[in-house]
């Protein structure tokens, strides 16, 4: 089964494809696009598109809410960028087409301000594309047909996974799509899930197991939290939504109680806490399990020569349970990886063009940017959710085999 599903992936990730551009890139230099300095490429988007210039600063430059971003001075809405003297108290609606040029090539590098000509001017899109196995076995037929059917434009054999791929931030444009941003916000919610799950996590397992005298308050709580792990994960997901994003924690996780101008409780913080609380049951019950497992003998050598108890959890039974408890993590890790329908109730974006950069960012991760592609029409989305997937499996994979190997670095000092 686990065959057939990574067959099909990389059927749609490689194939044939004919590309036609809207303007082809000859039209607008005299060399290829991706050797111009960012001067020249301002210097066409001025000319072929200086009406979207504002639109291009506010998407890769505000810090502010798009509602006013024009109406707030760029010493607020664009905070933190480069701004050309004289133009700090005016606002995005009153700068000429020449200033908001001097704003892009200030703060854009060349590789942005390539991507938004190749995005917005030459626009390419896919006309017909192919999976691998007929681009592999089908190849002359397919030439034929192209030859015919599109003479005026471009057969290649495209890998939509590649390093252009992972590093471009979403689009509305299947040819240019890219990953950057839902990797980016998974990584920010993967390690704040970790480092509170595994604080919370480990910290009740040593409770309940080594400082517990088994009360029945205590084994009520035992046999809530092993039915907690069955529970459905968009309940935590509303759970989430009532405490951290419109509840009590919402200064919090906003940044506002921080001195951030935000108070919007949708953030990356948000996200990490509610997949932290969901997958805290499965490893205090896991560590639980590694922290049973350690002989009693290693605590009571402990206790003879004197050691306190803090001092034989933290020396001699936190080590010899370490093995376990990674485990833990590694499963945690994992499922938390693929979950979607909590973080849509916590306020997850399924298209955000800013990258998150901080735990108070807005956000999306790449189990949701899938979704949101598979769900387009156009057949292209498809290919790019194939490589996401692919992106997905490897970033899982890695995840787990550091966690692995950390494991088996604990497992051979024992």
């Amino acid at each position: 089964m686990i065959l057939i599903l990574v067959g099909h992936v990389l059927n749609n990730t490689f194939g044939l494809v004919i590309f036609k551009n809207a303007v082809e890139p000859a039209a607008l230099a005299d060399r290829p696009l991706n050797e111009l300095t960012s001067d020249e490429l301002v210097a066409i988007i001025l000319e072929r598109n200086a009406r979207n210039m504002a639109v291009y600063i506010r998407d890769n430059l505000s810090v502010v809410d798009s509602a006013v971003f024009t109406t707030t001075p760029l010493n607020v809405a664009i905070a933190g960028s480069t701004i050309p003297e004289g133009l700090c108290d005016k606002t995005n609606g009153d700068l000429t087409p020449e200033e908001r040029a001097a704003i892009l090539v200030a703060n854009l590098s060349q590789g942005q301000l390539h991507d938004l000509v190749l995005d917005n001017i030459v626009k390419p899109t896919v006309v017909e594309s192919w999976q691998l196995l007929p681009s592999l076995f089908s190849r002359a037929a397919i030439e034929a047909e192209a030859a015919a059917g599109y003479p005026d434009d471009t057969l290649e054999f495209r890998s939509w996974l590649s390093l252009d791929f992972i590093t471009s931030s979403v689009s509305s444009s299947a040819t240019t799509a890219g990953l950057l941003t839902a990797l980016l916000g998974t990584f920010w919610i993967i390690a704040i899930t970790t480092i509170v799950a595994l604080i919370l996590g480990v910290g009740a397992a040593i409770y309940l197991e080594e400082y517990s005298e088994d009360s029945p308050i205590e084994q009520i709580i035992e046999i809530n939290i092993r039915n907690l792990a069955a529970i459905p994960s968009v309940i935590y997901g509303m759970l989430g939504l009532a405490v951290f994003v419109i509840g009590f924690l919402r200064p919090v996780v906003s940044g506002s109680v921080f001195g951030s101008e935000n108070d919007n409780g949708r953030t990356v913080l948000a996200a990490g806490f509610t997949l932290a609380l969901l997958v805290l049951p499965n490893l205090i019950v896991i560590s639980q399990e590694a922290l049973r497992a350690v002989p009693n003998t290693i605590r009571e050598a402990s206790y003879g020569i004197g050691a306190t108890k803090w001092q034989t959890i933290s020396r001699q039974i936190l080590p010899a349970a370490a093995p376990g408890i990674l485990t833990g993590v590694i499963l945690s890790i994992s499922r938390a990886l693929g979950e979607t329908a909590p973080l849509l109730v916590v306020g997850a974006s399924t298209f955000i063009g800013i990258n998150p950069n901080g735990p108070f960012s807005k956000f999306t991760v790449v189990p949701i940017q899938i979704y949101q592609w598979t769900s387009r029409p156009e057949v292209e989305f498809r290919n790019v959710a194939a490589a996401a997937i692919i992106a997905l499996l490897a970033v899982m994979i890695s995840l787990n085999l550091i966690a692995i190997i950390l494991r088996n670095r604990f497992s051979q000092r024992q």
